[in-house]
């Protein structure tokens, strides 16, 4: 391992000339998790502490108060809380599939095969990063409803499903594999999917772990498709419910504890499933821009 004035440079295990480091890195870490920290003792407050003056940060007396009104007040409305949690695992895990299907196929597409209009079609893709959701509402309405899937499932996945920024990073990724491999692969008799699956796929995974996360977040806390396209409140998801707790049967203390516990329902999977995958996230972001 090389050294420098005492100092190794990337040692396999911890190293005392590695202090140095930690002693700025690990208040900046605790500086970035205090907001994560603020949420998870706010979710278990009882209703004193979170009006007590001056404002607690740590919770001093937890409770599941918070938790329980909030499945019981979905109870009282018609729906239990089961139901709005099970609507958003079953939109998002499909959704997600389907996103990561989608993004991969149409990414290989894009970078080595060879059709008319190609770069007409990434050039739209890269163009349609410049807009943001609100501005395609109406269309994207207009295009549910003509396909009959108003009170439908598929309502809330197939607007969510094309992620431009996801297929521009996964198509970066895909450039860099050699077409030599696969003009070999053909040879061979491999047809068009089986390169993509057996020798494409493994290549793109930090790519497709990218792509998993960001079509997770925008599945799972999306509003907007229940508020558009449902008029069952049976098939509203978890993200809508709790958008509708500001206030509660006119009682804005009582919401203020289901809040809380809503938002750190609505966080916790997020910061889980990033925490897995976060090495790979970083190799996209390293790798997207070299060809």
């Amino acid at each position: 391992m090389a050294s420098f004035k005492g100092m190794k440079i990337n040692p396999k295990s911890f190293h005392r000339s590695q202090i140095k480091f930690y002693m700025v890195l690990l208040p900046m870490a605790l500086f970035v998790a205090l907001p994560i920290i603020f949420i998870l003792f706010h979710a278990f407050k009882p209703t004193n502490e979170l009006f007590a003056f001056p404002p607690r940060f740590f919770v001093r007396n937890p409770t599941l108060a918070n938790f329980r009104n909030l499945s019981q007040l979905a109870s009282d409305g018609g729906v239990p809380f089961s139901r709005f949690l099970f609507n958003s695992l079953l939109v998002t895990s499909v959704g997600v599939f389907l996103s990561i299907m989608v993004t991969s196929t149409a990414a290989y597409g894009l970078s080595k095969l060879k059709f008319k209009g190609k770069k007409l079609l990434f050039e739209i893709n890269t163009l349609a990063l410049m807009f943001v959701p609100i501005a395609v509402v109406i269309p994207r309405y207009l295009t549910v409803a003509r396909l009959g899937l108003i009170d439908n499932f598929m309502a809330l996945i197939l607007p969510l499903i094309a992620i431009p920024v996801g297929l521009f990073l996964v198509k970066q990724f895909i450039d860099q594999t050699p077409n030599e491999i696969i003009e070999s692969a053909k040879i061979d008799g491999a047809s068009e999917m089986q390169v993509f699956l057996k020798i494409v796929f493994p290549v793109i995974l930090p790519a497709i772990a990218t792509v998993g996360i960001l079509s997770f977040q925008l599945l799972w806390n999306d509003i907007s498709g229940s508020l558009l396209f449902v008029n069952d409140d049976s098939m509203r998801t978890l993200a809508f419910y709790f958008s509708t707790l500001a206030a509660v049967q006119g009682n804005p203390i009582a919401g203020q504890g289901m809040q809380a516990a809503a938002a750190l329902i609505m966080f916790v999977p997020n910061i889980v499933i990033f925490i897995f995958l976060q090495s790979k996230v970083m190799n996209t972001m390293a790798h997207s821009g070299i060809k």
